[in-house]
């Protein structure tokens, strides 16, 4: 897990390497024949990539997206309309059948369907109309970890298409540089913090939520940990009758128009005698995890993501557990 998450900027400069011109023609097709639907098709942490390009397209581009419970189609057999529906289908593997399945019926239909899968000669490859590979190489981790990162530049790389930015574009190119420096940041005060812990909550906001929610998935898969993700605005709702003395919180406040909230709810979180761990760039106040910053702050997440892994992997480590070998878990899981 540790060797395949730091390989993570290596697979994002290959995928930034390959594929431009087939990112450009999507954008051109997005902007002159402007879907009156979109709909993400996931599972797990490929589901929380799709969340986060989701974002990215609601936030830039004001439309809104829809991630399919697979269930309508394989299940329901639910007659989806078609007409004017892009579909973007996220997979490390591609062999899942309950994405299969829904982008056969949308190609069927007449919908536009796209895929980012890293096995490229995959059944959901062979689906989709539109198929870009993660190029992220063969992933031995039962954890993902450089697929997902993947997904998650593939995700923006379709934005930026999409919306002709070039800022976001020359950003991403300089983004394996940043996710190298990420990487090497250490979060040890996290591992010594939470090896005892058997429950947490991870907070995100915006952009920064995906995040949140892949690394509650990871707390889970690789430590034992019940781990829940929130937003900054979820948790102070129900969520929060939880919070007690010593309640751990793992806080992602990367730069953009949620971080000052995501500081505050920390600061308002240790008042409750919270064990926060605020992760922010070097110099906020209260923040013990350093996250690095990006050349757009809509990108910062991703380098977030690329500190946490080494950190969660250590910590599977020092509770005594193999995230080499989670329990109960196969790399690929096949549902319908």
């Amino acid at each position: 897990m540790l060797e395949e998450a730091l390989s993570a900027p290596a697979a994002v400069a290959r995928q930034l390497a390959a594929d431009q011109n087939a990112y450009v023609a999507l954008g051109e097709a997005l902007r002159a024949s402007p879907p009156t639907s979109l709909l993400t098709v996931a599972r797990g942490s490929s589901d929380h990539a799709a969340h986060y390009m989701a974002y990215l397209m609601m936030a830039r581009l004001g439309r809104l997206v829809t991630s399919l419970p697979m269930s309508l189609i394989t299940l329901y057999q639910s007659k989806i309309e078609c007409k004017g529906l892009v579909s973007l289908a996220f997979s490390q593997s591609g062999q899942s059948p309950d994405l299969v399945a829904p982008t056969k019926f949308f190609s069927a239909g007449g919908a536009r369907t796209v895929a980012f899968v890293n096995a490229e000669g995959s059944p959901l490859a062979a689906a989709a109309q539109h198929v870009f590979g993660l190029h992220a190489g063969p992933e031995q981790s039962v954890a993902a970890t450089k697929s997902y990162i993947a997904q998650l530049v593939a995700g923006a790389r379709v934005v930026a298409a999409w919306q002709g930015d070039e800022d976001l574009s020359a950003a991403l190119q300089t983004l394996p540089q940043a996710l190298e420096k990420a990487a090497a940041l250490r979060w040890d005060v996290a591992v010594e913090a939470l090896k005892e812990a058997d429950k947490l909550f991870v907070i995100g906001r915006g952009t920064g939520l995906a995040i949140a929610m892949e690394a509650a998935l990871k707390f889970k898969e690789t430590c034992g940990i019940q781990a829940e993700a929130f937003s900054g605005a979820e948790v102070k709702h129900g969520p929060m009758a939880l919070v007690e003395e010593g309640y751990p919180l793992l806080v992602f406040a990367p730069r953009g128009p949620a971080q000052a909230g995501l500081i505050a709810l920390s600061e308002e979180m240790r008042g409750r005698g919270a064990r926060v761990l605020l992760a922010a760039p070097a110099g906020t106040p209260g923040a013990e995890l350093e996250l690095a910053c990006t050349g757009n702050e809509d990108l910062d997440p991703i380098a977030a993501v690329q500190s946490f892994y080494p950190m969660v992997e250590a910590l599977a480590r020092a509770r005594g557990l193999n995230p080499d070998q989670p329990r109960h878990l196969a790399k690929v899981t096949k549902t319908h």
